[in-house]
This record gives C-alpha cells, sequence and structure tokens, in this order.
C-alpha cells in the first residue's frame, strides 16, 4: 500500500517563515490526476503554553484529513520551532494562516479550504474563516471566553455545518463557554463524556467522530 508523503517546509509568512508540515493522501501528486480531495489548514493549540504542530490533537486532527483524501497543512505559529515572528494572540497567526493558505491554493489548485484547529488553534480558524470563506470547518475544545489562566478568547460565529468537538471534563476551557458560544449560533455541540481539554485516551473519538460528520 503506497504511505503518504510528509514534507516539512519554511514557507513565507507575514512575520517571517513558517514551519509547516505538508502531508498528502497515498496515491495522491500536484498534478491534476492525482488531485487530493481538498486541503486541510490544522491549526494547534496556545504557543506560549507548549502548543506546536506536534500536538496529539493536531496530529490526530490531520491524519484523519489525510485518511479522508486532503492534503494537510499543520503550520507552527510564530515563534514556535522554525518559524519567526512573535506571539500575537490570534491576529498574527490568522494572518499567517492566510499566507498558508495562499501556497496551498497555488500548489494544489484546490477549492475552498477545511479549517481545523485545537484550543487555541480554533480559535484562530474563526478568524481565518471570516475571510478564507471555508468548505466546512473541524473545532476541537475552542477557546471561547474565560479560560484558565485568566485569558479571554471572543471566537467568531462559524458555518452551519461545522463539527465543533468538545470534552465533558475540560477544565481549560470549560463545556460552558462552548455552549454559550455556540447556543446564539444554533451550532451543535459534540460532547465527549469523560474527556479532558487534551482528549488523553479518546483522540480516536475525534477522528471516529469526524469521519462519520464527512461522509458524502
Amino acid at each position: 500500500m503506497t504511505r503518504a508523503v510528509k514534507e516539512r517546509l519554511l514557507l513565507d509568512g507575514v512575520a517571517g517563515k513558517i514551519e509547516c508540515v505538508v502531508e498528502l493522501p497515498a496515491g495522491s501528486s500536484d498534478a491534476p490526476h492525482g488531485a487530493p480531495r481538498g486541503v486541510a489548514l490544522i491549526a494547534h493549540p496556545h504557543p506560549l503554553f507548549g502548543g506546536s504542530l506536534d500536538n496529539k490533537v493536531a496530529q490526530t486532527l490531520a491524519r484523519t484529513f489525510v485518511e479522508l483524501g486532503y492534503v494537510a497543512l499543520r503550520p507552527n505559529f510564530r515563534g514556535v520551532g522554525a518559524s519567526g515572528g512573535e506571539h500575537d494572540e490570534g491576529r498574527g497567526e490568522a494572518d499567517d494562516l492566510l499566507a498558508i493558505l495562499d501556497y496551498a491554493h497555488a500548489r494544489f489548485h484546490a477549492g475552498p479550504p477545511v479549517l481545523a484547529g485545537f484550543s487555541f488553534g480554533a480559535y484562530v480558524q474563526t478568524l481565518v474563516a471570516r475571510q478564507a470563506k471555508p468548505q466546512r470547518m473541524a473545532l476541537v475544545g475552542v477557546a471561547a471566553g474565560f479560560v484558565s489562566g485568566g485569558r479571554s478568547y471572543t471566537s467568531e460565529p462559524v458555518p452551519a455545518d461545522s463539527v465543533v468537538i468538545h470534552g465533558e471534563l475540560d477544565e481549560t476551557v470549560p463545556l460552558a463557554n462552548v455552549l454559550a458560544w455556540a447556543r446564539p449560533q444554533e451550532l451543535p455541540v459534540i460532547v465527549v463524556p469523560g474527556a479532558d481539554h487534551f482528549f488523553h485516551r479518546r483522540l480516536h473519538l475525534i477522528k471516529s467522530i469526524i469521519k462519520g460528520a464527512w461522509r458524502d
């Protein structure tokens, strides 16, 4: 069986180079005859609290979309790993993700992207969605309202078909915060019983939920 192709690149961003892992599904290529289903951009959790493209939830999201036939792009936010610049509380990070999408559109000639993210990364993707007009979104542990550490996030509304997953026992972003964000949008939230913020021992459920929601 042909294995997925993984590349680690330095791409142009607003504040310097952006380190990005690009994963192509098995059997795909840049050429039209091997065109992937689309592109999925994955955003990792807060960079000042250890978040990086190697985060387990971010890797799970990328692996899920590769298995669904998408090219998965998983960048490091500015100031993380080999990415230049400094943390900008989401604004600059959203600009960098838009730059990654420009690269993806130029290389893969894909249509509207899938935007996926975890925690702070999910919050940033709600900002990106205002300009990127995604095909669909998959958000895990969305940072919304006041969270642990005294930080506060005003996540933007998202499309009605977005897949929103949250842990019942999340102590970083309380479930009540996400329900308060989702309620005025009439947006369903899938709650995973017993799951904490990082979905320890429940990463497989993230994959199965998204795959189930993506059936055509």
